[in-house]
């Protein structure tokens, strides 16, 4: 989630939306039924051991995040009041965890409510995401960047309320010192420009070799801690937005992670969606880097604008390469991975595709066909292919259907569904319609 879905503007009145299943296509043996309807920016689902599925309203429309559980008589709220935008749940022995802007809440089984973490770095472009637990009984999340590349510049609407506000290494770095030119924009009616260096506030330039520290709460890092939340640390560092995670059978963490934007002053053009496997003390490229590739290289270089240079003097290490990419600007969320042989083999991932948020992230060409899907992918080769997508391959709203808008969860319940969480309608990029949110549910015969 971007800075640009935010919690303040005005809501606006939806319209109903239709619903026809029949809109997606599936392979062979699969159908899709509309699960739950006219829900508010749900965000994010899980089950607890007993069965019971609980989904996160966002809080994006109203400036109201909340969590919902689903009862017989349909979704009731169970906790509220959390600051938008609610990004993620996660659930470890009776309790919920609920990861908020800027901070982890632990909600009770009485409905209690403590703040474990506080201080995250996350109101910049990106936040920290869903909490999860491994065989060791730590919490586990990931945190995005404050930026799109490592440079704040006009691009960060956030500017005005956080000027001092910028990203943070999870590792000791060297800047190469290149400085940004963009008009003043902290001072009103000047028309003065200020040079901006990266891993710097707005308006600070660097230096060749300037050395940057690293901090546990790095922004692009994967974070680990105790459930109580102590014990913090940054254990893999060089992510963009890393926004789901999660274990698979073999104990393996896993996490999305969604490439650089052509926007602001350093746009990186083409850089694809990835899929990684994370290790401890690994980087992950970022903010020189994208799909394993260096952006010096001429794929990257944005029509028109200057090709994209090292910020770093010298990198950690050769960066591990995605165990799969996905076209630019995909989006990929949340994702489960299948351990039932009967619904598809065992280890495939499965994967919400958001869509384009064009044309403010991609140097204004539009992107119709990417996104809007559930993929698989194939770990083992490191190929996705198109599961549930639109027969049109455009989103619903773009043709009048009645499928897949925006999906941003994908989940294997109980009953050995899979889930797909679609967070509704949005008007102009910028303001989701509330009530148009959707779950839908994917079952093999």
């Amino acid at each position: 989630m971007r800075e640009g879905t935010g919690e303040e503007g005005a809501v606006a009145v939806a319209e109903p939306r239709p619903l026809r299943p029949a809109d997606i296509a599936l392979p062979d043996h699969y159908d899709i039924e509309v699960w739950a309807d006219k829900l508010t920016a749900p965000i994010s689902m899980i089950f607890s051991e007993a069965g019971d599925m609980f989904i996160a309203d966002a809080g994006i429309t109203d400036g109201n995040g909340k969590v919902l559980r689903h009862t017989p008589q349909g979704f009731v709220v169970v906790a509220e009041h959390f600051r938008p935008p609610v990004t993620g749940l996660g659930y470890y022995e009776g309790d919920l965890y609920v990861s908020q802007r800027g901070r982890v809440t632990v909600v009770r089984p009485d409905g209690s409510k403590s703040d474990i973490l506080t201080g995250l770095p996350s109101f910049g472009d990106h936040h920290n995401n869903q909490v999860v637990f491994g065989q060791d009984g730590k919490m586990y999340f990931g945190q995005g960047t404050v930026t799109n590349s490592g440079v704040v510049g006009d691009d960060n609407a956030w500017l005005a309320d956080h000027p001092t506000l910028h990203d943070y290494p999870g590792m000791i770095i060297q800047l190469s010192g290149d400085n940004f030119s963009t008009p003043d924009l902290l001072t009103p009616m000047s028309t003065a420009h200020v040079l901006t260096g990266a891993f710097n506030p707005f308006g600070v330039p660097s230096s060749a070799q300037e050395v940057v520290k690293a901090v546990r709460t790095a922004g692009g890092g994967i974070l680990r801690a105790n459930p109580d939340g102590s014990e913090l640390e940054c254990i893999a560092w060089g992510l963009r937005n890393p926004f789901r995670i999660r274990f698979d059978r073999h104990n393996r963490l896993l996490a999305s992670n969604h490439g650089s934007d052509e926007r602001g002053s350093r746009p990186i053009a083409n850089a694809p969606d990835e899929l990684h496997w994370i290790r401890p003390g690994v980087w992950y490229g970022w903010p020189d880097f994208a799909g394993g590739l260096p952006v010096t290289f001429p794929r990257f270089k944005p029509d028109g604008k200057s090709q994209p240079q090292f910020l770093l003097a010298q990198h950690p290490m050769l960066p591990q390469p995605p165990l799969c990419t996905f076209t630019p600007h995909s989006a990929i969320m949340g994702f489960d991975v299948n351990e039932d042989p009967r619904f598809a083999p065992a280890g495939q991932v499965f994967i919400a595709e958001f869509g384009s948020q064009a044309p403010m992230t991609t140097g204004g060409k539009p992107l119709p066909h990417v996104g809007h899907r559930v993929s698989r992918v194939d770990l083992p080769s490191g190929q996705s292919y198109a599961f549930a997508i639109n027969r049109t391959g455009l989103a619903a709203t773009a043709t009048g259907g009645g499928g897949l808008e925006r999906p941003i969860d994908a989940v294997f319940g109980p009953d050995g569904s899979l889930y797909v969480v679609d967070f509704g309608v949005m008007k102009g990029m910028e303001q989701l319609l509330p009530g148009t949110g959707v779950i839908w549910r994917i079952r093999v015969w």
